[in-house]
């Protein structure tokens, strides 16, 4: 049976440790938010991985996921500054009547520089939601995935992985098992540490309070299918289900070679929801 995740004080989560596994919940906004993030199980114990969820006022919050390029020196080193750059700009946001986005903008900018700055050739991908009242706005940049579906399996967004594959697969020329397999899946054409980074952003998604939002690193999408995610996720206790999920997609990285997408790797994953159910907001004090 899946386990309660332990239940955080209000207040920003910054995570940028390598070598921790660090989970749970917390009320953040004008909702809740899961959280997990941990090391690839068969990898060197040290996770490129980084992820924050920050309250911005009493009913708007930033959740960030970013997942430093493996492949490439630093990476870790780069997923954390980029975390940090996010963090420090909303310590004392001056919006003017513009909102959060010229704050997030900014702050992707000058993690990029800095990031060349080291001269390393680090780079990282970064996932990041900006939460209103009712609403949230994506931005991404890289193949770290933001996903929004409702209580019956509806689809409301989904990023578009920055590589040949999740352009492809977005296109219809693949389809999602022939994504997950391909060898070309993890090349990425847009990253921080880049000259020519860019940055996507959607418009603000209306967000029901039944809706799921997802933010995670790609351990999650190359073990699980999104209609396993969604199937998981839609309905029911937020932290028991999203539990639940974890299992699944830890249980896979640990058969490789079976019919079912298998790929060890660094897990992060974030999910919110604006109305948890009643259970869970009586521990949250909400």
């Amino acid at each position: 049976m899946a386990k309660s995740l332990p239940v955080s004080s209000t207040g920003s989560v910054i995570h940028a440790g390598p070598d921790q596994r660090l989970e749970g919940i917390l009320k953040i906004g004008s909702g809740a938010a899961a959280f997990f993030s941990a090391p690839s199980p068969t990898g060197s114990g040290l996770s490129q991985d980084a992820f924050a969820l920050v309250p911005v006022g009493t009913d708007a919050a930033i959740l960030a996921v970013a997942d430093g390029m493996g492949g490439l020196p630093g990476g870790r080193e780069a997923a954390a500054c980029a975390v940090r750059a996010l963090v420090d700009a909303l310590a004392n946001p001056t919006t003017n009547g513009s909102g959060l986005r010229p704050i997030i903008m900014d702050a992707i900018e000058a993690a990029n520089q800095e990031i060349i700055g080291t001269g390393l050739g680090s780079a990282t991908t970064l996932a990041i939601a900006e939460l209103g009242p009712g609403f949230v706005r994506p931005y991404h940049v890289g193949d770290s995935e933001i996903m929004l579906f409702g209580q019956r399996g509806r689809l409301g967004f989904q990023s578009v992985p920055h590589s040949p594959v999740g352009f492809a697969y977005h296109a219809g020329l693949l389809d999602e098992s022939e994504a997950i397999s391909h060898a070309d899946r993890h090349l990425v054409s847009n990253v921080l540490g880049t000259r020519d980074m860019r940055v996507e952003v959607g418009s603000q998604i209306p967000m029901k309070p039944s809706d799921t939002l997802i933010l995670c690193s790609d351990g999650l999408v190359d073990n699980l299918q999104f209609a396993e995610i969604c199937a998981l996720l839609r309905a029911g206790p937020l932290d028991r289900q999203f539990r639940r999920m974890l299992e699944v997609a830890l249980e896979r990285m640990s058969r490789e070679g079976g019919a079912q997408p298998s790929k060890p790797d660094d897990l992060t994953v974030i999910a919110f929801r604006l109305t948890p159910d009643r259970r869970l907001r009586k521990r949250l004090g909400m």
